[in-house]
């Protein structure tokens, strides 16, 4: 007999706590000049922090929040960085 068997909800119990618990995704974007645009990072937010990796991996951050990853990466005049969540999505 297995666990699953033993308790028949497991499986939905552990299906609504990770879909409760799950950080949110997010991207920082750097757009140019207005006319551009590349992703700069990604980031997974928490309850209290934000952790942050660039996209070529070479700069990894652990931040009070996601806004902070995009005035960190922000490089004013010519490079707004902007917070976009991704959602679901039909594909």
């Amino acid at each position: 007999m297995t666990q699953t068997e033993l308790v028949p909800d497991l499986d939905t119990f552990v299906a609504e706590m990770v879909a409760d618990d799950a950080p949110r995704l997010f991207a920082v974007v750097q757009v140019h000049d207005n006319i551009d645009a590349d992703i700069a990072a990604w980031g997974l937010a928490f309850p209290h922090h934000a952790e942050v990796v660039s996209t070529s991996g070479g700069t990894r951050m652990r931040l009070r929040s996601p806004e902070r990853a995009a005035r960190l990466l922000s490089r004013p005049p010519s490079v707004d960085a902007r917070l976009v969540w991704v959602t679901d999505r039909p594909r």
